[in-house]
């Protein structure tokens, strides 16, 4: 069982309050997980110890608790310390304890840190900590008199002003630490600061991508993540000068209504002027780094949250199975590679054509283009949408009219494409091939499959987001990792045709383990049963239990292993079947339906010693064994015909494909050179919090057109109608 320490019973009661989840619920996601248990295992197939709790919020669990453990840790660390230096009072210990952030903790720990050697610490040394402590107490009597006191030669100290200016630096630096004050000016500077940025080097902007931000100024409690990240870009591109400005008289005023007890005294002005210092000098210039770090990690925490998003509907796009396709990786001086593949992904031609300048052989590649799509039968044109790709599409649409066959062409996002051609991968399926006629195969596949296909790019690589490259590298990879293993497993993965690419991905199994399940296939030949994958080398017990019910096996020995229903249940499940008058070999017939139909659910999951909630998944195994839950989205928008920029025209209406989504809106290919923009607030007739809520990545759209820039090559789209 999970340790029950007092330190772990405040987490999950924290838990509790923060995520309004259930405390079993939470006890058993934890639980788990120290168990070894994968957070797909747990979404799948502990359903009845979790309350049903998905992928999603399972990580939500496991990554605040990690979250409030830290702070814990911290918090045992920080009180160790001060308790250490002696310094320890009752009132501080339950500020520590009570605190809800870590930087609350360090704000209350910053007096007795181990500072570097300041300005204060040299004033201490020459003694001036009591004349401080006497003008923060109003002291009576004559302030040079008293300063006097301190003049020591010895202690270099050369004047009653010496005296006071160290003094000075003493009360500064003591007010710099005062967590109270800090979170009071860090909540006023947040509430009512302004972001500004002014333009620093203009010539290095050479497309001016950062004009509108050489004089920019907004509240920075309302500055959207995107513009976060653009002006930090600009900032680290010495573009653009970027800082945050507080109404410092405010401020000031708070503070010396701390400081000063007794106004009008004669140490009033010396006071005054050790807090401007301590504001100007150490305390804003903290605040500003602070906040902007905070603004910072909001923004990737959203341009992340987008990217995965769009990342898993790009994954979860359905396939269109059972054509024929040719894959074309379109360009201008190297000539369009082809690569045509039969329904299961095998290639059966390369070839490359010439259509485009420089090289110019138009009819020799139609010739080309024709014979080869009568000689394979191809159903379906895949091509690419890099350089050449418009060019490439009106050849092929002209050409497809000149064709009694009924063949469609598709644009395909080959964003990774490249990078997977030549990956070591890539070299390994196909050694004999160019890059680009990897990319050309690549780009059909996706088509086919775009999940199998995508798991052999670095997800940061598939171009679905905002400001990538601009996040921490480490979230973001572990926020795209989560969500091809979630992609993966949802979907369900045919042991016997993976790659080990999509293999690494399935619940349990690591790179190694995903290697020797296909050096054993290609050595043994298939799998016929679930069971032959406990041979597997460094595929333990604990691994199988994880990774078996996600691993499926048409046509094998047991009709149960093509479905998700774990081994587990296979014993429950038979004789379920057999109280029926059925068994595994009827699975997916209209009768077995039928009956399942009007099973009593609460007495057949009594009987068979089972939880209701695995009893319906397993039901609905039983009723579609093969289900892949992408064959229920809408299919990709096929087409026959090419648009140019100059036939558009406002008011048009059209139907689009979703590319890209961002904070302000979607990008929608509608078949033109650039795709079109649909602004944020061109969405929906009502307010859009994000553009998320309305549209995903390959939805397809109706858009009309809202204005059309040719000298920028620019489409701005509607989806409310045209002049709304």
């Amino acid at each position: 069982m999970i340790v029950m320490d007092e330190k772990m019973k405040t987490i999950i009661e924290q838990l509790v309050t923060e995520l309004n989840f259930k405390k079993f619920q939470i006890q058993q996601v934890l639980q788990l997980t120290q168990e070894g248990n994968t957070v797909p295992f747990i979404a799948r197939y502990r359903k009845e110890m979790t309350g049903s709790l998905d992928e999603v919020q399972i990580r939500d669990i496991l990554e605040r608790s990690a979250y409030l453990e830290n702070m814990a840790n911290r918090k045992e660390e920080v009180l160790r310390i001060i308790a250490e230096q002696g310094k320890m009072t009752p009132e501080l210990e339950g500020q520590i304890k009570r605190a809800s952030k870590l930087q609350e903790i360090e704000d209350l720990y910053r007096p007795y840190k181990q500072k570097r050697r300041t300005k204060a610490t040299a004033a201490k040394e020459k003694g001036l900590e009591p004349l401080a402590d006497w003008l923060l107490t109003a002291g009576r009597g004559d302030i040079q008199a008293k300063a006097s006191e301190f003049v020591s030669e010895e202690k270099e100290v050369h004047s009653a002003a010496d005296a006071l200016a160290g003094a000075k630096d003493i009360i500064a630096e003591h007010i710099s630490d005062d967590a109270g004050l800090r979170k009071w000016i860090r909540n006023e500077t947040f509430r009512n600061g302004r972001l500004e940025s002014s333009v620093k080097y203009q010539e290095k902007d050479e497309k001016n991508v950062y004009e509108m931000y050489y004089s920019y100024e907004e509240a920075v409690n309302k500055a959207a993540p995107h513009r976060i990240l653009a002006l930090n870009r600009g900032e680290k591109e010495d573009i653009l000068r970027v800082s945050v400005r507080a109404e410092s008289g405010s401020i000031l005023k708070h503070i010396e209504s701390k400081i000063i007890k007794a106004p009008g005294s004669p140490v009033e002005p010396y006071l005054k002027e050790a807090v401007e210092d301590a504001y100007k000098r150490l305390i804003q210039p903290s605040i500003e780094r602070e906040i902007r770090k905070e603004l910072t990690e909001k923004a990737e925490d959203r341009a992340i949250h987008i990217f995965s998003e769009n990342l898993r509907n790009l994954l979860l796009q359905p396939p269109l199975k059972g054509k024929t396709v040719l894959g074309v990786d379109p360009a201008f001086r190297t000539g369009c590679k082809l690569a045509v593949i039969n329904e299961t992904g095998k290639v059966l031609e390369i070839g490359v054509i010439y259509p485009h300048p420089p090289v110019n052989k138009k009819e020799e590649a139609r010739s080309r283009l024709k014979k080869i799509l009568a000689e394979n039968a191809v159903g379906l044109i895949a091509i690419g949408n890099g350089t050449a790709s418009r060019e490439t599409e009106q050849f092929v649409a002209d050409t497809l009219k000149e064709l009694q066959q009924d063949i469609s062409y598709i644009i395909v996002n080959e964003a990774g494409a490249s990078v997977y051609s030549a990956s070591e991968a890539a070299r390994e399926e196909f050694p004999g091939y160019q890059v680009e006629e990897r990319s050309a195969v690549s780009i059909a596949r996706r088509l086919q499959d775009p999940l199998a296909e995508l798991v052999k790019i670095d997800p940061k690589s598939v171009g679905v987001g905002q400001y990538q490259h601009d996040v921490s590298q480490k979230k973001l990879a572990d926020s795209l990792t989560f969500v091809v293993e979630t992609a993966v497993n949802s979907v369900g993965v045919n042991v016997n045709t993976a790659s080990a690419a999509i293999l690494q991905y399935v619940s349990g199994l690591s790179k190694t383990v995903a290697l020797n399940i296909v050096k054993k296939r290609d050595e043994e030949g298939k799998f016929v049963s679930r069971s032959d994958l406990k041979n597997i080398p460094r595929l333990g017990s604990k691994t199988y239990e994880q990774a078996i019910g996600f691993l499926r096996i048409p046509d094998g020995t047991q009709p149960l292993d093509a479905t998700g229903i774990h081994p587990e249940n296979y014993a429950a499940v038979t004789k379920l079947l057999k109280s029926m008058g059925f068994t595994s070999k009827d699975l997916g017939t209209s009768e077995l339906r039928a009956n399942l139909d009007v099973l009593e659910i609460p007495r057949t999951a009594q009987e068979l010693e089972m939880g209701e909630i695995t009893l319906k998944d397993i039901i609905d195994s039983l009723k579609r064994p093969g289900r892949d839950p992408r064959d229920e989205l809408p299919k990709p928008l096929l087409k026959q015909g090419v648009l140019k920029l100059a036939d558009l025209h406002e008011g048009m209406e059209l139907q689009g494909t979703i590319r890209n989504v961002v904070d302000f809106g979607a990008f929608v290919d509608i078949g033109v050179k650039q795709d079109g923009l649909v602004h944020i607030s061109k969405l929906s007739k009502g307010f859009v919090k994000h553009p998320l809520d309305i549209v995903s990545v390959g939805d397809v759209v109706t858009v009309w057109v809202d204005g059309v820039d040719t000298k920028k090559q620019r489409v701005a789209l509607s989806m409310v109608g045209p002049h709304a």
